[in-house]
């Protein structure tokens, strides 16, 4: 059986257990333990067990599950699909990722290295202006982020989709994205990990 090491309260932990669903994987979750950085040098979560078999980097894990699993509708095999897939994932581990995190450790985990108002407005800014470049992406497909089939990029994306809509910020109306999170609400794994009140 896989084992899924990290708290399930981590995002990047929740990307590789609803991945699992989607996939149907069963799988063993443990919270990390002091044997973390032996697994991953980095001293991170997630890390995950295949046998003997150890991997870390949450958008990683998710592209090997699929591959492992032969899920070619979560991760084309054709070249151009797979980039599309491929180039959201990334766009969400570096560049939106990297907008919200002095507001959301600021305002959701009350940081007390991150109580600069400057930077938090910033970062709030940032979030809104790379929700408002997915909102443009999805009123132009009207389905997912690579076209009307699900696929891993809204995996990564619809929890940082949920991640935006539970944060206390103030928001603009982007319609796309949230018919969007309408749809990933008819997914089970998204209502087990994604909308399951765990910014």
């Amino acid at each position: 059986m896989l084992s899924v090491i990290g708290q399930a309260s981590s995002i990047n932990v929740r990307k590789v257990l609803w991945t699992c669903v989607e996939i149907g994987i069963d799988v063993e979750r443990a919270d990390a333990g002091p044997d973390l950085a032996t697994l991953n040098p980095n001293a991170l979560v997630p890390v995950v067990r295949d046998g003997d078999f150890v991997l870390w980097e949450s958008n990683t894990i998710c592209r090997y599950l699929a591959r492992r699993h032969g899920r070619n509708d979560l991760l084309p095999t054709e070249p151009r699909a797979q980039a599309e897939v491929e180039r959201w994932m990334d766009w969400q581990a570096t560049e939106l990722n990297n907008a919200w995190r002095y507001a959301f450790m600021a305002l959701v985990r009350k940081s007390p290295a991150h109580g600069d108002p400057a930077q938090i407005a910033a970062s709030c800014a940032a979030w809104n202006r790379h929700l408002g470049l997915l909102d443009r992406q999805l009123q132009a497909t009207r389905a997912f982020a690579t076209g009307a089939s699900f696929t891993l990029a809204d995996v990564v994306l619809g929890l940082s989709v949920q991640r935006w809509w539970m944060a206390p910020i103030e928001r603009p109306a982007l319609g796309a994205v949230a018919a969007y999170r309408g749809r990933l609400l008819d997914r089970p794994g998204f209502q087990a990990w994604g909308a399951n009140g765990d910014p």
